[in-house]
């Protein structure tokens, strides 16, 4: 029942609100986003904690804004998704700017395999949508296996819709399809800044250890691909901005364990930087950090 439900309301979410006018949408947004933070339910209290780090020396009615703040970006990310499949190309390329992008097409235009990597900064969707439209450039993607599987059909119809291919993240299939995307010159997105497997690479992250998917390293590693992180941010509605960091450098030396390590703490800095600027946008309502996560039971010796 309880995954019936769940299914339904992101079902009428993406019919209800992609029939709103935009300014109805982002109010409605912003209304949400006000109820959930005076309810200060588990996802906002874990926002407030996560942001206090990123933010040390935030007081509490700047740490209280800030995180109202996060919360109306966060339902911003789901009222814009929600429409994203009934907005023009025209739009898109409109109300999106990436800054240096350089980066990316230089790579694309020397036949080299891309991978982009981004943290959980504004809308990652819209991101996407717009290398497929302003771009005309298709991409590889992977999706976290959600719950009911209803529910993660509709995630992946509604990214495919915006031209993406979309692989599940569970099963053990999905990297080597990735690398062959990018030994065929093609382009390959990631949100890699949480460990969704818990046996990622440890990285310091704000100035406390954390975990990061080793996965955007290994395979630049393996296919010689380039590896960019992306960062994101809003500005005023509905305009959303982007820059494209350079390349993450390949160590020359080490074991292949210690040269992602290498590589992903590259990942980790620049994502910290973008945060950082933009703390409001990164909506990481989940424990990150290894001190909130709780301990992984010891298995026993035979």
């Amino acid at each position: 029942m309880r995954d019936r439900l769940t299914d339904g309301l992101y079902g009428m979410g993406w019919s209800a609100v992609r029939r709103l006018p935009e300014p109805v949408a982002a109010r409605l947004g912003r209304s949400l986003a006000d109820a959930a933070w005076r309810r200060r339910g588990p996802g906002v209290l874990r926002l407030e904690a996560n942001l206090a780090r990123v933010v040390p020396d935030a007081g509490p009615e700047r740490l209280a804004a800030l995180t109202r703040a996060g919360m109306r970006s966060y339902t911003r990310y789901w009222m814009e998704s929600f429409r994203l499949p009934v907005r023009s190309a025209e739009s898109i390329r409109r109300d999106v700017e990436i800054k240096d992008l350089h980066h990316l097409t230089d790579g694309l235009a020397a036949g080299r395999g891309v991978i982009l990597a981004l943290p959980h900064l504004a809308n990652w969707d819209l991101a996407g949508a717009w290398v497929t439209r302003a771009l005309d450039t298709p991409f590889t993607t992977v999706a976290e296996r959600l719950k009911p599987e209803s529910l993660y059909d509709r995630f992946v119809a509604y990214r495919r819709s915006l031209g993406m291919e979309v692989l599940p993240h569970a099963g053990g299939a999905a990297f080597g399809t990735l690398a062959r995307r990018l030994r065929a010159g093609g382009l390959v997105c990631l949100v890699a800044d949480r460990d969704l497997t818990e046996s990622g690479v440890e990285v310091d992250f704000f100035g406390e250890p954390a975990r990061m998917p080793a996965g955007p390293a290994l395979l630049a590693q393996q296919t010689g691909a380039l590896l960019l992180p992306v960062t994101l941010w809003y500005g005023d509605e509905p305009r959303m901005y982007g820059r494209v960091h350079p390349p993450v450098e390949v160590p020359g030396e080490g074991t292949r364990a210690e040269r992602s390590a290498a590589m992903t703490q590259q990942l980790a800095d620049a994502y910290a930087a973008g945060i950082a600027e933009h703390p409001e946008d990164w909506h990481m309502l989940q424990r990150l950090w290894l001190a909130d996560l709780e301990p992984r039971p010891r298995k026993a010796r035979t």
